[in-house]
């Protein structure tokens, strides 16, 4: 029984770390395309209510260009390059 007890606490913290690491990856593409989210949104918003929502259409593909820019900078390369330039 004590060695049952010990899997099933293996597979609960298994399943915790999993679910920690799609938590930390939704935070980060959410803080990068955050905005363009909420400028569609915005535009929908305001074509449902019979506005013109064409102000906020452009603020997302504005956002969704700068989103795309800095996933582009961003990448393993940069950081093994900061590392290297540190010794």
């Amino acid at each position: 029984m004590n060695v049952k007890h010990r899997q099933g606490g293996q597979g609960m913290t298994e399943y915790i770390v999993i679910v920690a690491l799609v938590a930390v990856a939704a935070i980060g593409v959410y803080q990068l395309f955050g905005q363009v989210v909420r400028s569609q949104t915005a535009a929908m918003a305001r074509e449902l209510a019979g506005e013109d929502g064409s102000d906020q259409s452009r603020m997302a593909q504005d956002a969704a260009g700068k989103a795309a820019a800095q996933a582009k900078a961003k990448s393993l390369k940069s950081f093994t390059g900061q590392a290297g330039a540190a010794k």
